[in-house]
């Protein structure tokens, strides 16, 4: 009889975690999701519910959480401004309380963790394109740095443990990504676009629309996930994922207007406080040692997730 792993992934009903959930169950693993539910969504998951190998557990990560497994997936955590900015004690403790509760059941079960990690941890970055050498330009007191520093510090955590109990870590950093299952009000950029454009509102550009962002379909990360916790033990990362091709603000507000036929037009305001002016991964390393980079391209993956939010 084949064994199956057993598999938790935190946050699993959220936008990433469902289609890893999917994913993993695909491939004959047993899966634990979890998720308290704050900016997870049930309907992610439901068509999973039935798999006598699918078992979802409401439970948040500040608590700790017990539970014999061969592998985990750390992904829970609020990932748009909005949302992380809604209670930024409670993104921090997130982070940090709910990293060293899930690095200490790796230890105490022996599992291979992986930690997904943001390319917000680059802040506004001073390389372009960002290399996982470059130690970012990060506002440490600013609104994002609950979020920026809450990342930076899990990875820290992460590398202490591997150093003082030789824990078997994986570190990716994950750029812009986007496809169906995003939450219709996270307030990132393609998920509003994509809401503004099928109600024919105005598409809100912040600042001048020529800041750039790379934007990776999630089925794309979901392959370089898997492929990084299969990785070699002695590969710990931190490695970057996501597609190198880069967009301006504005050309990515056209594209969807053009796509989804939109009437609508496009309004500017004022830019947030921190916001990055580039972002683009340099994969190099993905490449070398997950032999991984994505295929899937911007007009591809933009159509699919217009068409998952034309039910909303």
């Amino acid at each position: 009889m084949k064994y199956r792993k057993r598999v938790l992934v935190t946050g699993g009903a959220g936008f990433i975690g469902s289609h890893l959930c999917e994913r993993l169950l695909n491939e004959g693993n047993d899966v634990i999701c979890l998720d308290n539910f704050f900016t997870g969504n049930k309907e992610n998951i439901v068509k999973l519910i039935g798999n006598p190998y699918f078992e979802l557990v409401r439970h948040d990560v500040i608590f700790p959480y017990f539970a014999e497994v061969d592998e985990i997936y750390n992904l829970a955590c609020p990932a748009s401004p909005i949302h992380y900015q809604f209670n930024a004690i409670k993104t921090i403790k997130t982070n940090l309380v709910g990293s060293m509760n899930m690095l200490g059941l790796a230890k105490r079960v022996k599992a291979k963790i992986l930690q997904a990690s943001t390319s917000e941890v680059y802040g506004d970055p001073e390389v372009h394109p960002q290399v996982e050498e470059y130690r970012g330009n990060v506002n440490p007191i600013g609104i994002r740095a609950c979020y920026d520093e809450g990342k930076r510090c899990a990875e820290t955590l992460f590398f202490d443990y591997h150093r003082s109990h030789k824990l078997k870590i994986k570190v990716i950093r994950i750029f812009n990504t986007y496809g169906p299952n995003m939450h219709p009000q996270d307030g990132r950029v393609v998920s509003n676009f994509i809401m503004q454009a099928l109600k024919n509102q105005d598409i809100t550009i912040y600042g001048d629309g020529m800041q750039t962002r790379s934007f990776c379909y999630v089925s794309d990360l979901v392959d370089g996930m898997i492929k990084m916790i299969a990785s070699r033990d002695d590969f710990t990362g931190p490695v970057n994922l996501g597609n190198p091709t880069e967009f301006t603000i504005l050309e990515l507000a056209e594209k969807i207007i053009k796509l989804s036929g939109s009437k609508s037009k496009i309004a500017f305001r004022p830019l947030p406080q921190d916001d990055p002016k580039q972002r683009k991964p340099d994969i190099s390393l993905a490449k070398k040692e997950l032999g991984w980079s994505p295929g899937i391209q911007l007009e591809e993956g933009l159509l699919k997730t217009i068409d998952y939010f034309k039910k909303f």
